[in-house]
């Protein structure tokens, strides 16, 4: 996937993306990377994305559900390839073997894109393909992975797109990916009518954050600190006093800091309206209640504070953060060109000895649908 300034490019050469199957992969973080590219192309009546499943030798690999995937090709076929994504999913230490290894550091020095959905992240670390880039992974990995590769700038984000390399979470989480990617690629307009046919009622952003439960961070050696975050999250419309806090699990205030600061890396003061901030933004963003209503059910006094504390945190104020969820209507457009001669051209642009490309059939079987062609992209 590109970044916003070679989007022009793209118009006219489709981008070409490699998922590359480790055992045990998670098969909805799998469709949810592939299944927005599939909507661009029926979106726009044209190849914008093309492809391919693979795995070392070309045979079948089971997902995490038992399922198994043929791939298209095994990583020896000489692939053309723009993008190269790790699916991972189960105990990634485990499946990563030496061959993905090598084929990755290879790719890498052909200055392929490189970024991984679910615990694929743990493939591009042990290739030495994340040190000094800032990745994101399953929330269960985290930990795990903070221990074996220390030189990787990992986050609690839902997914990071640092330079050439983009990583997510698992889940849906790599339709978010992969919709900012094809916001940047092809327009706001193109993402947003994706998002709208599958009925995904936001988009969620880079500085969205897992729901990372706090005694996985923790484990079971906090028990005091456990209990008090539970009353905070109990308590956001109407806060605790940190005092109150402290006398609730029976230690002293100076107590509850040291606590906060050694375990969280922050105040208890600082914790707590990170709480009632990201409460605020998924009200905001999910519900049609009013900024003052919001201000309210989540404890500030004025809206103003509100506002100030809101922009402070992520960067944004609250009016601007719920505009920008807004959808963006579809526009119906003619094809400029006859959609049969589109897909008899791109034929010819295979290299012999490569697959055809699941986009194309997916792209055919989809100029019978309403929706074919109906977003105008800007060129």
């Amino acid at each position: 996937m590109t970044t916003a300034p070679q989007a022009s490019r793209n118009a006219a050469t489709p981008q070409t993306l490699g998922f590359l199957l480790l055992d045990n992969f998670t098969l909805i973080s799998l469709a949810s990377a592939i299944e927005p590219l599939r909507m661009a192309n029926q979106l726009a009546g044209r190849e914008l994305y093309r492809w391919y499943t693979l795995s070392l030798d070309g045979a079948p690999v089971k997902a995490s559900d038992g399922l198994q995937v043929t791939p298209d090709a095994s990583t020896t076929v000489p692939l053309a390839l723009d993008t190269i994504i790790v699916c991972g999913g189960v105990g990634p230490h485990r499946s990563v073997q030496r061959e993905h290894v090598a084929w990755l550091q290879s790719q890498a020095r052909q200055s392929r894109r490189l970024g991984s959905v679910c615990t694929g992240s743990w493939a591009l670390a042990r290739a030495g393909l994340l040190d000094g880039y800032e990745a994101s992974v399953h929330w269960e990995c985290l930990a795990a992975m903070q221990e074996a590769f220390p030189k990787v700038a990992l986050t609690t984000r839902l997914f990071s797109i640092d330079r050439d390399r983009a990583t997510s979470s698992g889940g849906t989480a790599p339709l978010d990916m992969m919709l900012t990617l094809i916001g940047r690629d092809h327009g706001r307009e193109l993402a947003a009518g994706i998002s709208e046919m599958f009925i995904y009622d936001r988009v969620r952003g880079e500085q969205d954050q897992q729901r990372v439960p706090l005694k996985h961070v923790l484990g079971t050696t906090q028990p005091r600190l456990l209990e008090i975050v539970a009353l905070m999250e109990a308590n956001l419309e109407e806060p605790i006093s940190l005092d109150e806090l402290a006398d609730y699990v029976n230690v002293s205030r100076r107590q509850l800091e040291r606590l906060f600061q050694k375990n969280l890396h922050c105040s208890p003061s600082r914790y707590y309206l990170k709480l009632r901030l990201t409460r605020a933004r998924q009200l905001l963003k999910q519900t049609p209640m009013s900024i003052i209503e919001v201000a309210s059910a989540c404890g500030f006094v004025s809206t103003p504070h509100f506002s100030k504390c809101y922009r402070e945190y992520f960067g944004i104020p609250p009016r601007d953060e719920r505009l920008g969820s807004s959808a963006v209507e579809l526009v119906p457009v003619k094809l400029g060109q006859d959609a049969a001669a589109l897909l008899q051209s791109a034929a010819f642009e295979s290299v012999p000895d490569e697959p055809v490309s699941a986009a194309m059939n997916a792209l055919d079987q989809a100029r019978g649908e309403p929706t074919y062609a109906s977003v105008r992209l800007r060129t």
